[in-house]
């Protein structure tokens, strides 16, 4: 069994804290993907989990087992790095055997685990070539090949598409999905790429500023994010937030948007977030938003409307279909109400709403 736990996990380097009391429970064949941005420290926290670095503070535990004191070899643990790491003077045949080898395994089982990964990940026509003669797509297979063979409790990627083009990122990422159905194992996965975290996760970790922000499946974060933070940061583009000023029983925006709230005593600055799907552009409405098209990001189906309320301030709307307004259309907004979120002023999610 591979579950892993993180208590209070800690790290420091000098009065720099890295990492502040992260605690996490991973299950058995559970694909977790930490996300955040840059320096929120998603990446030393998968090199704490490998050994790579020390702890400063807390346990973590693999299958029931602490960790804490145990070499990275003897986790029973396999990383994927971002850069490939391959040996430049052996085949891919090679680099795939070269550490089991060094563990002493016999040559049977070292056959027979080269040819099931190769299987998977159809590298039997490319066994024998050096790094050289293979593609960023061919060199990132065998990288993920060499963890494979090792038969770990847990992998570890460290960001391991972000040196692929994208259509060879796309491809490779449903390569990854499917290996994780194929293999049930326990897989941990740092990326800045939302579509990548959306796409291959059960679960997501949010991380900010050395701290777990909120932790969910895909659509719990999207759909019912814990705070601004991270509604601001799950969704392409953002989602769009407009201050609103309490009055009465509403939050009211300075474009004119008003949103029924119940707890009107909470503070009188809160913050209105709407994600660009959920505006309707030309929709018919009691009191419609007008607004000018400025900028068209035009993506084939979809259509990227930024715009701007009379009061100034901006709004990307979504347009699905070929007759795309143009720049400087005047055009009228109307807002799905119940897609409406809502946060006081210290970011908090008003769930009550």
């Amino acid at each position: 069994m591979a579950q892993l736990s993180l208590r209070q996990v800690s790290k420091s380097y000098g009065s720099a804290e890295i990492l502040k009391d992260i605690s996490l429970d991973i299950a058995d064949g559970e694909f977790v993907v930490l996300v955040g941005p840059s320096g929120c420290g998603k990446s030393t926290l998968l090199r704490l989990i490998a050994g790579l670095d020390p702890l400063t503070s807390g346990e973590i535990s693999i299958g029931g087992r602490v960790v804490n004191d145990l070499e990275p070899a003897q986790r029973k643990i396999a990383m994927v790095f971002q850069t490939y790491a391959l040996y430049p003077h052996k085949n891919v045949r090679d680099n795939m055997t070269f550490g089991l080898k060094y563990a002493g395994l016999p040559p049977d089982e070292i056959s027979r685990r080269v040819a099931e990964a190769s299987r998977m990940l159809q590298l039997d026509d490319l066994l024998n070539r050096k790094p050289k003669e293979l593609s960023g797509g061919q060199r990132q297979r065998v990288a993920i090949g060499r963890a494979i063979v090792r038969e770990p409790d847990v992998f570890l990627f460290d960001e391991p598409l972000s040196n692929l083009d994208a259509s060879l990122r796309a491809s490779t990422r449903v390569e990854l999905s499917k290996l994780h159905a194929l293999l049930k194992s326990t897989m941990i996965y740092v990326t800045h790429d939302q579509i990548e975290a959306m796409t291959l996760a059960d679960r997501i970790v949010v991380m900010n500023k050395g701290r777990i922000e909120q932790i969910g499946t895909p659509l719990e974060l999207y759909y019912k994010p814990a705070n601004l933070f991270v509604a601001g940061f799950i969704g392409s583009p953002k989602m769009n937030q407009f201050s609103a000023i309490v009055r009465g029983s509403n939050a009211v925006t300075g474009f004119g948007l008003s949103v029924p709230i119940r707890s009107p005593n909470r503070g009188h600055n809160k913050i209105i977030g709407i994600r660009p799907e959920h505006f309707v552009v030309g929709g018919a409405d009691q009191h419609p938003l007008p607004t000018r098209v400025e900028l068209i990001e035009r993506l084939g189906e979809i259509s990227h409307l930024h715009m701007s309320f009379l009061s100034g301030e901006t709004v990307i709307a979504e347009w699905r279909g070929r007759n795309a307004p143009s720049i400087g259309d005047k055009l009228s907004l109307t807002v799905e109400h119940s897609n409406i979120h809502l946060f006081d002023s210290d970011g908090t999610c008003l769930l009550d709403q």
